[in-house]
């Protein structure tokens, strides 16, 4: 029998009833599922080998699997950018590895957060989400012994939803910490005298 990551295991087992009931799917094949994940972040220009060596490792130990690093076709003078010159590192996690990166994600990294009050909720207008995290060593695999320069990150979670509410239903149930807008309470006109 082959290993199924806890949050698939709840996905399966619990969202997809809960999302056909509520939404009326016809079928569980038409529940929005999770299609892929992407982390990326960028290289200065400025980055000599050293430091794109550390920040391609840290990128491997985030999401488990070694990434890629992005080059420059052309140079751009106004960049300070030559050709074949390293700019940008990406993963994309599919299959069981995004399913832990997201589990770590949602139940580890998250909540490190100082001052935490939820992530926003605007999706991209056909279902799927981007995360910015301006710190990456929130992840307990960095050891900040070894961070010499701070990153960024950004992550997107790509589903099969059609709509975005769809979409952030599903992240939802999967235990995304949205934040939560308090309704503006009405101003009261003044009345005439």
């Amino acid at each position: 029998m082959s290993y199924v990551p806890s949050l698939k295991k709840l996905y399966i087992e619990q969202i997809v009833p809960e999302l056909v009931k509520t939404r009326g799917y016809m079928t569980k094949h038409q529940v929005p599922k999770l299609v892929k994940i992407n982390l990326n972040t960028g290289i200065g220009a400025e980055a000599d080998k050293n430091q794109i060596a550390d920040i391609a490792r840290d990128m491997g130990l985030i999401a488990g699997q070694k990434p890629i690093l992005n080059k420059t076709k052309r140079a751009i003078a106004n960049f300070k950018l030559k050709p074949n010159q390293t700019t940008g590192c990406s993963v994309t996690l599919r299959g069981p590895a995004m399913w832990e990166f997201l589990y770590r994600l949602l139940s580890v990294a998250l909540p490190t957060i100082r001052d935490f009050r939820g992530v926003p909720s605007k999706l991209d207008g056909q279902g799927n989400y981007t995360l910015g995290i301006t710190d990456f060593s929130i992840f307990p695999e960095i050891t900040l012994e070894n961070v010499k320069k701070t990153m960024g990150l950004d992550i997107t979670i790509v589903t099969s939803a059609n709509t975005d509410d769809e979409a952030r239903e599903l992240l939802k149930l999967l235990g995304m910490p949205f934040r939560r807008i308090d309704p503006q309470p009405a101003q009261q006109k003044p009345t005439a005298a």
